[in-house]
């Protein structure tokens, strides 16, 4: 397990941890580029030879649309324990992000007779991506149906990945179900992409696709930037622990644990000020890593080899400033008052407090999304939520005692910024009894 004394990193060394592992989606761009063009110009060809070639999954003779019967069959073949934990699950993210809701409209007088304001309204339609590589993902699915639902899109898709039989994932499914979603589509990759960045034979064209994907996915998005909204960047799994002498270290430790479990490419960092802490789970690891099946220890052996381990600060202080400086996705902190540290924290997807707030508790069922931005892009982006959904349109009106009261203000400022036909609009108008300008020519 790796250890990051901060003080002694050079320049170079503090980036490269900074970088974790973001990958550079720049060697991808090309066969990204190749995609695109051949689902473009083949439609359902192109998406059917890339599945084969890519996935090594046949669907020919396969409606790439998942059935109506398939969705609920998925729902009613779930044993109770199962159904009743997705449905606990989906109320509480319901419950969140009914919160988030805005007004649908609002208008206020900005002074006498000049009045504005805005109207929220929900995107037309948009792509929902649920990933399948490394298992199944059910809460993702919930995760972005349910705010888009609430939020009132009227066309939700769905494309994920299928499965070796070209079946789409159960869970997946019954997920989908229980957020109201219907329109699902057994297509992944960069393919999937494209196909809703042009629409083909099958799938139609959205406007926003939203979800997490691997490189390939990201690189895809990147050269379909301007085509369509591709949301915000959600790469590797990431997490910091952030932590004081007050931390249980088997808490720390098991926790550290769970975004590694994620993949090779994750990353998962204990910052602590508390030598002793750092000692104390780095000495637990083995053990608990013992307790994961083969592949998911293999996952966290890298992590902890390459993009996570500890870092070893002076203070308290110092850790809350590589924290911010990191933005990392998930952010747990594990001191003796969390609350007092919440405020300090500026850059995170999502900030757990305490020993008994795990990331698995808000990964799954908690309420907050966990589709959160990565790559220290939580500087600038934040999680998934119902405004991802929504659009806005301000909108003014202006009575006639307003004009007069601010025309000779809009003439000079049209005038200054050297626009003659703005400043002529006003100077030139009349004001009609009704309030409307100047009536329709013959009326």
């Amino acid at each position: 397990m790796k250890r990051y004394e901060l003080a002694a990193l050079t320049e170079t060394e503090y980036r490269k941890l900074l970088r974790r592992s973001e990958t550079d989606i720049s060697a991808h761009l090309p066969l990204a580029m190749e995609v695109i063009n051949r689902v473009r110009e083949e439609g359902d060809k192109a998406l059917l030879d890339y599945t084969m070639k890519f996935d090594g999954i046949s669907l020919e003779g396969k409606s790439l649309r998942v059935t109506e019967k398939e969705i609920a069959e998925a729902f009613d073949k779930l044993d109770n324990p199962t159904r009743d934990t997705l449905q606990y699950a989906a109320e509480n993210i319901k419950k969140f992000h009914r919160e988030q809701l805005p007004p649908e409209m609002w208008l206020k007088e900005i002074d006498g007779g000049l009045l504005a304001g805005e109207k929220v309204t929900p995107i037309s339609d948009v792509c929902l991506y649920v990933p399948r590589g490394k298992g199944s993902f059910p809460s993702v699915m919930l995760m972005l149906g349910i705010p888009a639902v609430i939020a009132g899109v009227p066309r939700i898709v769905v494309c994920t990945p299928p499965g070796a039989g070209g079946e789409v994932d159960a869970l997946t499914l019954a997920a989908a179900h229980l957020a109201g979603i219907r329109e699902i589509y057994r297509v992944g990759g960069m393919q999937a992409i494209a196909a809703v960045a042009y629409g083909t034979e099958s799938i139609p064209r959205c406007r926003k696709v939203v979800g997490p994907g691997n490189a390939y996915v990201n690189a895809a998005k990147r050269l379909l930037y301007g085509v369509l909204d591709v949301g915000l960047p959600a790469g590797p799994s990431e997490a910091i622990i952030l932590a004081d002498e007050h931390a249980d270290p088997r808490i720390a430790t098991l926790d550290l644990l769970i975004e590694a479990e994620h993949g090779p490419d994750s990353s998962s960092l204990l910052v602590t000020h508390s030598r002793e802490l750092a000692e104390a789970v780095t000495r637990l690891m083995p053990e608990m890593v013992a307790k994961l099946p083969e592949e998911k220890r293999r996952f966290v052996e890298t992590v902890f080899n390459n993009y996570g381990g500890v870092v070893l600060t002076a203070t308290l202080e110092e850790s809350i400033r590589f924290v911010n400086d990191f933005a990392p996705e998930h952010l747990e902190i594990l001191t003796a008052d969390p609350f007092s540290v919440l405020p300090q924290i500026k850059n995170a997807g999502e900030i757990l407090l305490g020993a008994f707030t795990p990331i698995t508790l808000c990964n799954f069922l908690l309420g907050p999304n966990a589709i959160l931005p990565t790559g220290s892009f939580a500087k600038t982006f934040s999680g998934v939520s119902v405004h991802d959904f929504l659009k806005r349109s301000s909108f003014g009106y202006v009575t006639p005692e307003g004009f007069d009261r601010v025309r000779e203000a809009a003439v000079r400022f049209a005038e200054a910024e050297g626009f003659w036909a703005h400043a002529m609009a006003v100077r030139e108008r009349g004001v009609s009894p009704a309030g409307h300008g100047n009536p329709p020519a013959g009326e």
